[in-house]
This record gives C-alpha cells, sequence and structure tokens, in this order.
C-alpha cells in the first residue's frame, strides 16, 4: 500500500499544471510520501551531511580522514590537488595519497591515545591535540579518545565530485526508461538513484569482487534475474540490469517491508538484514545503524541507505552544486526478440547501422559476439536504434527466408562424406632396387606401367636406388 500511495502521489505531481495551488499541493504530497517510504531519522543526519559533502564537496584528490561511527568528526582534509602540476603520473600520485594517508592516520592515533592517556583534564595541549579534544567535547564517555583511535573507527574517504557529476549527467540518459520500468512494477522511482551509489553509474563499472554493471551485480545473484554467460551478460546492459533490479527489489521487500531495509539490503544481503532484525528486535533503521555489530556488518553496509538518501538530496538540487550539466540526448532505441541466431554484422547490415553502434546499443554481448565469432543466440532481446523502424523486422524475414533456401540448395554432409569416402587415393609404395635389376623388371613385378624411354634402350636402375610406386586400385 505504501508504494502505491507514493505512486499515485507522483502521478498527481506530474499531471497537475506548473504552478499554482494544485501543483504545490500535488507536489506536498509527493515529498510526504516519499518521506514515509524513505524516512529520515534526525540521528542519521550527520551522515547525510557527510555524505552530500563527500559527493559534492570533496575532489577525486581530496581525502577526508573521519571517524568512522560518528560522521560528523572530520579531523582534517588531506589535499593532493596542487600536485597536478607537479608532473606526477596517475600511478605515481595515487601511490604518494596512500602513503601520506597513512602516515596522517597514524598521527591522528598517536594523538588520540595521548588524549586518553592525559586523562579528563589535559593541559599543554599542542594545537592539533586541542583541534582533535574539542571535536569530541560533547562526548562524555570517559574512554571516547581510546575508542577513536581503534582501527576500525579511523577512517579515511576520498571525495567523489567528480565521478558523481559525470554520473549525473549519464544517468540523465537513462533515468525517463528506467523510471517507465519501475512503474510497471509499482516501484518508487526514486530508487533508480541506487546506481548513483553503487557505481556512479559507470557503465563498464566491474569491481574486484566480480560484480558488473551500473547495478553491481554478481554474478550468482545476477542468474536469478537475467542472462549471465559468455555470450550475453545482461549485468552489463542498464536497461536489462534495471528490469532484474525491480524484481529483486521487489522480492526482498516483500521479505523485509520497509525500504530503509530493502536498500540497506541490496548491499548487505537479505539474510543479514533478516539478523540484524532479530538480534536489535526493531526496524528502525537509525537503530540498526547505532546498535547491530554483525562481523560483516561494516562501513558500506552500515552507511549505505544514507548515501542514497544523500544522493536523492544531490540529484534533486543537482545545479546548486554542478551547476547545468550538458545533458546526454535520451536513450532512443527499440527491441527485437531474435527468433533465430543472428551474426552482428548481418543485424547491423539489416538494422542500417554500424556494427559499432549497434554494439553501444547492446552492451550484454560479449567480446566474442562483437568481433562476429559467434552468433548473437536465438531469444537475445537486440535493441536497434529507433531509425531502424519497422522495415527491420521485413527485412530479418527475407534474410532468414534465404538462409533456408540456401541452406537447403546445399549438399547434405552425409552424402559428401560418402562420395568422399568412395574414391580411395592409391597407396605409394616405396621399393628398394637390387643389382641389375631393369625397368621392365621391376614394373612386371608390381604390375605398374613403366615410365616412357627412349625406344630401343634397356634402362637399368642405379643398384640401392629407393623408387616410389604407385600401387594398383582393388577396384
Amino acid at each position: 500500500m505504501q508504494i502505491r500511495a507514493l505512486f499515485l502521489a507522483t502521478l498527481l505531481a506530474t499531471l497537475a499544471p506548473a504552478g499554482g495551488v494544485r501543483a504545490a499541493e500535488a507536489e506536498a504530497a509527493a515529498d510526504a510520501g516519499q518521506a514515509r517510504l524513505f524516512p529520515r531519522p534526525a540521528g542519521l543526519e550527520p551522515q547525510i551531511h557527510f555524505w552530500r559533502a563527500i559527493f559534492t564537496q570533496y575532489s577525486a584528490h581530496q581525502v577526508v580522514l573521519h571517524d568512522a561511527v560518528n560522521l560528523d568528526k572530520v579531523y582534517k582534509v588531506l589535499d593532493f590537488r596542487s600536485r597536478l602540476d607537479d608532473g606526477f603520473s596517475d600511478g605515481e600520485l595515487a601511490g604518494l595519497e596512500r602513503i601520506e594517508t597513512d602516515v596522517e592516520l597514524d598521527r591522528l592515533r598517536a594523538t588520540l591515545l595521548r588524549l586518553h592517556a592525559l586523562g579528563p583534564h589535559p593541559e599543554s595541549l599542542t594545537a592539533e591535540e586541542r583541534a582533535v579534544y574539542d571535536l569530541w567535547a560533547d562526548d562524555p564517555a570517559p574512554d571516547r579518545f581510546l575508542a577513536a583511535a581503534d582501527d576500525k573507527r579511523l577512517h579515511s574517504q576520498r571525495g567523489l565530485r567528480e565521478r558523481f557529476a559525470e554520473g549525473l549527467r549519464i544517468s540523465r540518459r537513462y533515468f525517463p526508461e528506467m523510471e517507465r520500468i519501475f512503474r510497471e512494477e509499482e516501484l518508487p522511482v526514486e530508487l533508480v538513484r541506487l546506481p548513483l551509489i553503487e557505481s556512479c553509474f559507470n557503465l563498464r563499472a566491474y569491481s574486484k569482487v566480480g560484480a558488473a554493471g551500473i547495478w553491481q551485480f554478481m554474478p550468482k545473484t545476477g542468474r536469478l534475474f537475467m542472462r549471465v554467460d559468455n555470450l550475453v551478460d545482461e549485468r552489463r546492459d542498464p536497461i536489462s540490469s534495471t528490469r532484474a533490479a525491480a524484481r529483486f527489489l521487489t522480492r526482498v521487500h516483500d521479505r523485509l517491508d520497509t525500504w530503509p531495509l530493502t536498500i540497506t539490503a541490496y548491499n548487505h544481503g537479505p539474510e543479514g538484514v533478516a539478523r540484524a532484525v532479530s538480534e536489535v528486535g526493531t526496524t528502525d533503521i537509525a537503530s540498526i545503524v547505532r546498535d547491530y555489530h554483525g562481523k560483516a556488518f561494516g562501513f558500506a553496509s552500515r552507511n549505505f541507505y544514507v548515501e542514497f538518501l544523500a544522493a536523492l538530496d544531490v540529484e534533486r538540487d543537482f545545479k546548486t552544486y554542478f551547476g547545468d550539466l550538458s545533458d546526454e540526448p535520451p536513450l532512443r532505441s527499440r527491441e527485437r526478440r531474435l527468433e533465430r541466431p543472428l551474426g552482428i554484422e548481418a543485424a547491423a547490415r539489416l538494422a542500417r547501422t554500424g556494427r559499432s553502434e549497434l554494439a553501444s546499443l547492446n552492451p550484454a554481448l560479449s567480446t566474442l559476439v562483437v568481433s562476429g565469432r559467434r552468433a548473437i543466440p536465438a531469444g537475445y532481446r537486440l535493441r536497434l536504434p529507433e531509425s531502424a523502424g519497422g522495415r527491420f523486422e521485413d527485412r530479418l524475414a527475407e534474410f532468414s527466408a534465404e538462409q533456408r533456401v540456401t541452406s537447403s540448395a546445399s549438399p547434405p554432409l552425409l552424402h559428401v562424406a560418402a562420395a568422399a569416402k568412395g574414391r580411395v587415393r592409391p597407396a605409394v609404395l616405396t621399393y628398394r632396387v637390387r643389382r641389375a635389376q631393369t625397368v621392365s623388371h621391376t614394373t612386371k613385378k608390381h604390375k605398374v606401367s613403366a615410365p616412357s624411354h627412349r625406344p630401343g634402350k634397356k634402362t637399368r636402375h642405379r643398384p640401392r636406388q629407393n623408387l616410389k610406386i604407385r600401387a594398383q586400385s582393388a577396384a
């Protein structure tokens, strides 16, 4: 019921006239519906604020050092942007960033341990120690500095401003079709923003553990909802994987019943989230984030839902953070299910397009298929340029008919094999000549014809000469 309520509110906002009381009321209804489906507990606001800054404020060459539990505790920001002008390669700069980040984390750990050792009323603090001390002034726990010095608490996070902006730009090409799919499944369209935090909408995203595509499906999960093999990997297709994501999210929501838990399960797994609910004794996402300490419930899982809320904020007001983004043209294509295998060159010719364009419209096709070594398999939903029109079906039907005629006109392989079997290649024998043997002696003995030679002259072989003699057929 909650899903349908938001769906109706969004539909009203779309149908209402731009401006005026009705439009404002519809927009308010949509916001209220979104707030019911995706609650924002006050305890999570510091985390949401942190991730908004990571997405919009900090560059890829800025590293934020912070506490992993209390994300509002930011110790410092390491800025490496000036090194870009010093002639460093990307690899050299990345190595330098890792080294300096580790050095600063060790220094922070030493500072926290010193503050713990100094007791509740330390004196003669350095400027850096005073800054860290003041950062924790609102926490009365006597062991707050010792706890914060733990390896799991000291955390570094690289900025994502450039990647997030590029992801937003690319996503605008796909959002209309993705939202249409989610509406058909009666799912909140806001959920199509999940790829912004899964992959920053990188169409070629592939993780170290084998997750692929904008939705980052693992192979095992992907095969439950789409085709994943050596010819077709639909995880890499934004539209096909969106259909799969809609089915997956529906299944998980049916089990967990709330969207904060369902979204968290997209990262942590349905079983893991169900275990968290059981151990903490509540479905409240803020309580689970604060109180659940499962071994696998790490930084990424703990922050996945708040990252989603931050992404919603940024995407809704992207002009505030990034100005006008150059729009990608919307995806305009049509699909045709292939009844028979079809080579990509033939498919491109029938669609009146190039192979590279057809491959870009069908990123699920493997290199084997795109290179022409294997055909596009039967059953695949081939995405065609909109310009292909209805004539593609006519041309495909004509092409298939020609192929069937050509195939029936060719001699069956069985007959060809039989014909080849009837032609026996004569055997070739090697004969070693004895002393004083003539050509006529050899030909009579082996029943072969003599080679031509000058008449009236008896031809002798050389002793120990090896002759190649073609044996007579037995036929």
